[in-house]
């Protein structure tokens, strides 16, 4: 994919989708960094449950300390990894406490060290909190980069330089959503909905997939 069609490409996703965001739910930046910690190997959606209630009680790093591994366990039961989630999630909290005044820090390598911080979550927080221009390279954007020849990579890190690269200024932003969204929604992973993408003509996928007969 060219220049000129990279531009096209997000030109077409931000006309269709002019303010993308996280479909995670969150009030604060603190919640945010929980909730994408939680998110790993997990769906938003059944974060978003879990979460409701625990973020209705819990709003910053003292109170999670305060409501403890166990209390917060049975919050997230029902999300997966739960049990070394909560313990992440104690312990990123403790630090913030205690290095950070209880704030989190706007700095990609310092989240990072984080426990249950990687580099994904890390891009998420700084692209969604603080308007960085990051690429979080899940599953649905590693899929997306690859098979539309928009950024191809062997590995998330090389779909993310790729994307560094590649995405143009007015959509660098909002790029990480688009393509997630994208990817979650129109470029599946089985069966890709090819008869209503926006970007089918500018893509590398070859066999498009017909629209369902009716």
């Amino acid at each position: 994919m060219n220049k000129a069609e990279t531009f096209e490409f997000f030109r077409r996703l931000a006309e269709d989708n002019p303010s993308p965001e996280t479909e995670l739910e969150f009030g604060n930046t603190y919640q945010l960094l929980v909730a994408v910690v939680l998110s790993a190997q997990s769906t938003d959606v059944g974060v978003n449950k879990a979460t409701r209630a625990l973020f209705r009680e819990v709003t910053a790093p003292q109170q999670m300390i305060d409501l403890g591994e166990e209390g917060l366990k049975q919050h997230i039961k029902t999300i997966g990894l739960f049990n070394a989630k909560a313990k992440n999630v104690i312990a990123l909290s403790e630090i913030l406490v205690r290095n950070y005044g209880g704030a989190v820090p706007a700095d990609r390598d310092v989240l990072t060290t984080l426990p249950g911080v990687g580099r994904k979550t890390a891009n998420v927080v700084m692209n969604s909190a603080f308007g960085a221009e990051t690429f979080a390279v899940d599953t649905h954007i590693f899929r997306v980069g690859n098979r539309t020849g928009l950024a191809k990579g062997k590995t998330p890190l090389a779909v993310e330089k790729q994307l560094e690269k590649k995405v143009p200024g007015p959509f660098r932003v909002g790029a990480h959503h688009w393509l997630i969204l994208h990817g979650r929604y129109v470029c599946k992973a089985r069966r890709p909905e090819c008869w209503r993408c926006v970007v089918a003509d500018l893509c590398a996928f070859k066999p498009k997939t017909p629209a369902p007969a009716k």
